[in-house]
């Protein structure tokens, strides 16, 4: 699952940090990125009131009000005034207003890249961000998948000197006004989605889950097919249902690959937020995220690159965790944590095991409570005949990460099989 941007556990201090004059010799971190702040503001509101004549529509005046407190660094005000223009649906992310569809993304990126500007320590936040961004190749499209993966580097890139990259999100491509604001920022440098790929990605998706959902009606002693988080049922006219976020990304991943067959001159680096396997094929490490189509000679996905990841992220695991300000931030070692695992992903995904195995527990030591490295590691384990080990590890996971038991637990029946009757488990005292 997405590492989510929480709150920092120890922020007192709700106003953003101010920049000192321009004549100041030297900045420090927190005032590079309170100043980098307030050019977002300014350019996401002159955005807004770009979207809002192409689309016809009025921009409330609590819209201009929340990018003028974000560029002040009024922090409490921005989000009092965001969540009065949000839906009241905890569950869902979109406007209260129908006038605001059109509008919402810049609105939602901005108040996503000033709470990191509060919740991660600003020399962290630059860190991470120049990681990713400094990994890219000129002309590489950059998908990010987590909150942190995908607003950070958007700050960034929109604020820094040099190349500005093209910057989407997988998990919105399901959204007709996510394809609209994209076609309107993107349309005349990318082949964009149409609606026909939405259908066509649903129906897809569909035909797929009722073949798992059989399997595992027809299979129950088998692992199960139907994923963690993924909820599909099948009524008795024969209708299949599906819900629930895992659903919706099997649906964004058919779109993005429908993206990547609609620019095949174009290069994308991606963050993860769900595992796309269908992309391992192809992809190989770049930096801390993936490169997608790397079929070139000199991107192959080799043992020895496998080894250098392995490397890369023991070596980054020893750095965070050197750090007081790193280590001391939830939301850094979660983020970096998230990226470990999306390579670990990756590396099982073309049966480097030995190295996944290393790339996921170094994931583990950045940030223990990180689910999804846990999941991956109990895969490779299995898939390797240590079922036992696999079992003890999700065990321990879940003893000490009570919150994520659901998950877990989902988790471990899609992957082990379960024990014979009568025969104990070596996960058990």
């Amino acid at each position: 699952r997405p590492v989510e941007s929480t709150r920092s556990r120890n922020a007192g201090n709700s106003r953003m940090p101010q920049p000192r004059s321009s004549s100041a010799p030297v900045l420090s971190a927190e005032e590079i990125v309170a100043g980098k702040l307030g050019q977002f503001a300014r350019s996401r509101r002159a955005l807004v009131h770009e979207l809002a004549r192409h689309f016809k529509r009025e921009v409330p005046g609590d819209v201009d009000r929340f990018f003028a407190a974000i560029e002040v660094g009024r922090w409490e005000d921005a989000d009092a005034i965001f969540k009065s223009l949000r839906e009241s649906d905890k569950n869902s992310a979109g406007p209260a207003s129908e006038n605001l569809h059109g509008l919402w993304r810049p609105i939602q990126e901005t108040w996503g890249i000033a709470r990191a500007v509060q919740d991660w320590p600003a020399q962290k936040l630059l860190d991470y961000g120049n990681s990713v961004l400094g990994s890219l190749r000129p002309g590489m499209v950059y998908v990010g998948g987590t909150d942190p993966g995908c607003f950070i580097p958007t700050f960034l890139n929109e604020t820094s000197e040099g190349e500005r990259h093209i910057v989407l999100t997988q998990n919105a491509l399901a959204d007709k006004t996510y394809l609209e604001h994209l076609g309107f920022l993107y349309g005349d440098r990318m082949g964009m989605l149409t609606e026909e790929d939405s259908n066509r990605a649903f129906q897809s998706y569909i035909a797929d889950a009722q073949k798992r959902l059989q399997h595992d009606q027809q299979f129950p002693d088998e692992p199960k097919q139907i994923r963690p988080g993924e909820q599909v049922k099948q009524d008795p006219a024969g209708r299949v249902q599906v819900s629930g976020a895992a659903a919706v990304m099997g649906i964004n991943e058919r779109l993005l690959q429908t993206l990547l067959e609609k620019n095949p001159d174009l290069s994308f680096a991606l963050e993860e937020s769900f595992p796309f396997k269908s992309t391992y094929a192809n992809a190989a490490p770049l930096g801390p995220v993936m490169e997608l189509r790397a079929q070139d000679e000199q991107n192959a996905f080799t043992s020895e690159r496998a080894a250098q990841t392995v490397e890369f992220w023991r070596t980054t695991a020893q750095q965070l965790l050197a750090d007081p300000e790193a280590a001391g931030s939830f939301n850094t070692i979660a983020s970096w944590s998230k990226l470990a695992t999306g390579q670990a992903n990756l590396l099982a995904g073309r049966n480097y095991n030995a190295q996944a195995e290393q790339a996921y527990r170094a994931a583990l030591e950045i940030f223990p409570g990180t689910p999804d490295a846990a999941t991956g590691l109990a895969e490779v384990l299995a898939r390797q005949g240590r079922g036992d080990e696999a079992r003890q590890l999700l065990d321990d996971f879940v003893q000490k990460n009570p919150a994520q038991r659901d998950f877990i637990e989902a988790s471990r029946q899609a992957l082990l099989p379960a024990k014979p009757p009568g025969k104990a488990s070596s996960s058990q005292p």
